[in-house]
């Protein structure tokens, strides 16, 4: 009898550039609206939209499909 291989799973690419995951098994992301164009936004804005915060929890079961074996 020929074993037949599983195929792995692939991490979207997209989501690989988008997420990290904590050692504690958080994903963590960024805030949008920190690209360009930043010249009328305000101090206040730019501010909240610094550092990295926790995927929510209902948005937990896509980021898994995006990321097989990691999240």
């Amino acid at each position: 009898m020929k074993k037949v291989k599983k195929t792995k799973l692939k991490t979207k690419s997209s989501a690989k550039k988008r997420f990290t995951v904590t050692g504690t098994g958080k994903v963590m992301r960024r805030k949008s609206g920190k690209r360009h164009l930043l010249e009328h936004v305000s101090s206040k804005t730019k501010r909240n939209k610094q550092g990295s915060f926790a995927v929510s929890k209902s948005d937990m079961k896509k980021v898994k499909q995006l990321l097989p074996g990691v999240a």
